[in-house]
């Protein structure tokens, strides 16, 4: 977990990906890693989720390749054998959480409210998804929640986006953040890869001025 977390504050950006065609994956990958953000979260939000990570893994083998709305643990065994190297969960559940620590396989699950916040550190996570962000009170809310447990790191996804990003990666204590402008799936389903390097590079541009402070 150690491992990753360190590899997520240098990326600082993680795409988050639905995609309906696994095949899209190879040409978004390879304008994504172009383009200066060598990492993705396939989300389990269609059943070419897994094929598209196998795709991607084959296809970008250095990538940080992470499956997210995983729910259970049949999508735990199924972003396993694809090859992700973590899950993202939009909420904390034990049995998935369990599922990914007897594989051995970082999970970074979803909390908004101290209660699931104390359920993830008993089963001995620190690395929590903070979802959905913007929603459940944005940067104040991540102020207020980091404030009582001080060895929580946080990865805020949700309402993200390039006019914001940057107050949250000015926090302390927040690694990375998840987001989904540079991937809208508008652009997959239009196969805009043009389009989906140069609002990467912006993305990249903007995020490596911020010092993330943890």
């Amino acid at each position: 977990m150690k491992d990753l977390v360190s590899q997520l504050v240098k990326i600082k950006l993680i795409p988050v990906i639905a995609i309906d065609h696994a095949e899209d994956i190879i040409p978004l990958g390879q304008a994504l890693a172009d383009n200066g953000l060598p990492a993705a979260e396939i989300t389990f939000r269609s059943s070419a989720a897994a094929e598209a990570i196998r795709l991607l893994r084959q296809h970008q083998p250095d990538m940080l390749i992470g499956a997210g709305t995983v729910l259970n643990r049949q999508q735990v065994l199924a972003a396993k054998e694809a090859g992700a190297d973590f899950v993202v969960s939009p909420g904390f559940n034990p049995t998935t959480v369990m599922a990914c620590q007897e594989l051995n396989m970082p999970i970074i699950p979803g909390v908004n409210n101290p209660s699931t916040i104390e359920a993830a550190l008993e089963m001995g996570l620190t690395t929590l998804k903070f979802f959905p962000a913007e929603a459940s009170g944005g940067t104040a809310m991540i102020k207020a929640l980091l404030a009582p447990y001080t060895n929580v790191t946080l990865m805020p996804t949700g309402g993200i986006a390039i006019k914001n990003i940057h107050d949250y990666l000015s926090i302390p204590r927040v690694i990375a953040c998840g987001g989904t402008w540079m991937v809208d799936k508008k652009l997959i389903e239009n196969q805009e890869w043009e389009q989906v390097g140069r609002l990467t590079r912006e993305a990249v541009q903007l995020i490596s001025s911020i010092d993330i402070g943890n």
